[in-house]
């Protein structure tokens, strides 16, 4: 458009009309004026004689010489006061054209300018009425606090509702409250004293099946170590207590509620005032809170191996570190603590309890051995029936006297034990108050018989050992996270066509057992002279249960040459071992447990190997271990004689 103006002929290009009007001198006189009113329009007259000030133009710019003038617009046009140079007449015109361009770039860049400057100035505007009304909500929250009338009431209604309470756990009323409450537990109770009320506590894994009171006892120990002066524990030690199940952690450490995790403020956004001052804010995890008391992590054998790795870290340095990429040491605005967290690190000094229902070969063995290791003792049904009547005593309830062998025949675990007994009592109780009784509540046999039947309970252990003998049944035994339990096996053969026997076994039983079976075939010929390939032969155990182990393999031997020398087994006597080629009895793991299986299904008499008579309990009370070098040994303890 400039350009346009510059170059017009007649009204709409004067440019053209003076090229053909007038001479050239003339013509380029007119053209020279015009570009001085072009450049006084665009700076205004005083900023343009300041301007030709400062670049030395001045004198040129009143010279009657053409020429002159020309120099003293390209210094005004190009800002350059060193151009000395005066234009030729002849090249005048090419001169005023590039002037010409370079003032039509000037005034389309002021154009521009003028209005991106009215766009800065509205926005600037707006936000310094936002910021203006900021500072008021700020001064307001000041004088007035956070809250507003709805928020008030909304506090209101929560105070009220912490006024209600309908009840509290069952559970948490019958948990025992004082170490010789608990039942069943008497040496490993010994044994966790020994290793935390001392001077040096100790890190601990805690063996065990469910519901028989780790958890408890680790609490109550700690509230005993907390009375000896002699122990680190004060009196404020904290008891944290968390699931190793269900921690979860981001491996960018975004979170990490075990350990700790830092907020960085573009991605979780720390703490407002941070953020906005672009400051990392470390969160301190269940470690630091444990500091100078106890953490316990149930169910660590489930825990994740990397986080696992992360806290033996943390045990070795009794500290957690912290880092960030948007951490600035030397940044004034970072408060003390976080400066703190950064350098130093927070504190974890702690003892780590550890439970679980896992086998040792299960658990991490670098957490073995920074641990020692206590054993729970699965409960017996003489223990289960003791915590039943303790329970009752608390409920300030009554028992029948078949009720607590009753729930022992239904639970192994303390903690389900008192449940079926908390559910019969809320029977028994609305059956006293509606009847309006004034003797105590008394729990007897049909309330926990109804507790049983809509909760779909079936047994603990369904076979029982009796005196009678039965020809190619015997009981096995078995043992799953600490608990003991008998495996019902069975054998029968027919005499079939001689070499075209055949032989069947459930392969639900796993592939143990198919070894086990394989096995036996060549230790009953070794022993009886009989060969298997004669008989058409069938092993089950009974109920499908996996045998993930050789144990087993005495027991089925047994089971196979009861059914084929037709002679019955004893059916109160139970036996386990592995069995070897030359018809030798094995050892096997879990005896502890897998005696205690056995006492709780009514047998009388185990047979375990001679390898371990070591791990025979001190104290056996209503049943006898007996220990056997051969299958042949085993023939004649157990198989009954016509």
């Amino acid at each position: 458009m400039v350009k346009s103006v510059l170059r017009g002929a007649g009204e709409e290009n004067p440019g053209v009309a003076w090229r053909e009007r007038f001479p050239q001198e003339d013509q380029l006189q007119r053209q020279v004026t015009a570009l001085y009113t072009l450049l006084a329009n665009l700076y205004g007259s005083d900023k343009l004689v300041m301007k030709a000030g400062k670049l030395d133009a001045l004198k040129l710019m009143r010279s009657k010489d053409l020429t002159e003038r020309v120099l003293a617009l390209q210094r005004l046009v190009y800002e350059d006061p060193t151009l000395d140079k005066v234009p030729q007449e002849t090249d005048l015109p090419t001169v005023l054209n590039e002037i010409e361009e370079e003032i039509a770039d000037l005034i389309a860049r002021k154009t521009v300018e003028e209005k991106i400057e009215k766009k800065i100035a509205e926005r600037m505007q707006t936000r310094h009425e936002e910021y203006v009304k900021e500072i008021k909500m700020q001064v307001l929250k000041e004088l007035a606090g956070p809250d507003n009338p709805y928020t008030l009431k909304k506090y209101a209604e929560l105070e009220k509702l912490e006024q209600v309470s309908l009840s509290r756990s069952a559970l948490e009323k019958l948990r025992p409250s004082s170490l010789d409450q608990v039942v069943g537990q008497e040496a490993a109770i010994r044994v966790l004293l020994s290793k935390l009320v001392s001077p040096y506590p100790q890190h601990v894994i805690v063996y065990g099946p469910p519901g028989v009171g780790k958890t408890t006892v680790a609490r109550l120990v700690l509230e005993e170590a907390k009375k000896i002066d002699y122990t680190p524990f004060a009196q404020d030690a904290p008891f944290v207590e968390v699931d190793g199940t269900t921690l979860r952690w981001d491996p960018r450490e975004v979170t990490n509620p075990l350990l700790g995790s830092v907020h960085d403020p573009i991605y979780q956004g720390a703490r407002r005032d941070l953020a906005e001052s672009a400051i990392p804010e470390p969160k301190p995890g269940l470690v630091t809170e444990a500091h100078g008391g106890i953490l316990f992590i149930d169910e660590i054998g489930d825990m994740d191996p990397v986080l696992m790795n992360k806290l033996l870290k943390v045990l070795e340095d009794k500290r957690v570190k912290f880092d960030s990429a948007y951490y600035d040491p030397d940044d004034p605005s970072v408060p003390k603590y976080i400066k703190k967290l950064f350098e130093e690190g927070a504190p974890a000094d702690f003892i780590l309890v550890a439970a679980t229902t896992r086998d040792p070969s299960e658990i991490s063995p670098a957490l073995r051995s920074r641990c020692a290791e206590v054993f729970f003792e699965p409960l017996t049904k003489k223990a289960v029936e003791q915590i039943v009547r303790d329970a009752a005593k608390r409920l300030d309830a009554q028992l029948a006297p078949e009720v607590p062998s009753l729930i022992s025949d239904y639970s192994i675990e303390g903690r389900k034990a008192v449940g079926m007994l908390a559910d019969a009592y809320g029977l028994a109780l609305y059956e006293h108050y509606t009847a309006g009784a004034k003797t105590p509540v008394m729990i007897k046999q049909e309330h926990l018989l109804e507790v049983i039947r809509t909760s779909r309970m079936a047994p603990f252990t369904k076979a029982k050992g009796k005196a009678e003998g039965e020809i190619g049944k015997i009981y096995g035994l078995g043992v799953y996270g600490f608990v003991g339990s008998i495996l019902e096996i069975e054998a029968v053969s027919f005499p079939a066509e001689k070499g075209k026997g055949k032989l069947r076994f459930n392969e639900t039983a796993g592939s143990m057992t198919k070894d086990s079976v394989f096995n036996a075939a060549s230790v009953v010929r070794l022993l009886t002279g009989l060969d298997l390939a004669d008989y058409d032969l069938h092993v089950n155990v009974v109920g499908g249960g996996k045998i993930d182990g050789p144990s087993a393999g005495a027991a089925i031997t047994l089971a196979i040459i009861s059914c084929l020398l037709e002679r019955p087994i004893r059916q109160d006597i139970a036996v386990t071992g592995e069995v070897s080629l030359q018809g030798k009895v094995k050892e096997v793991g879990g005896i502890f447990e897998k005696i205690y299986g056995a006492k709780q299904a009514g047998i009388k008499e185990v047979f375990i190997p001679q390898e371990n008579e070591h791990e025979i309990p001190p104290e056996l009370d209503g049943i006898k271990v007996q220990t056997v070098a051969t299958v042949k040994e085993l023939m004649e303890r157990v198989l009954i004689t016509h």
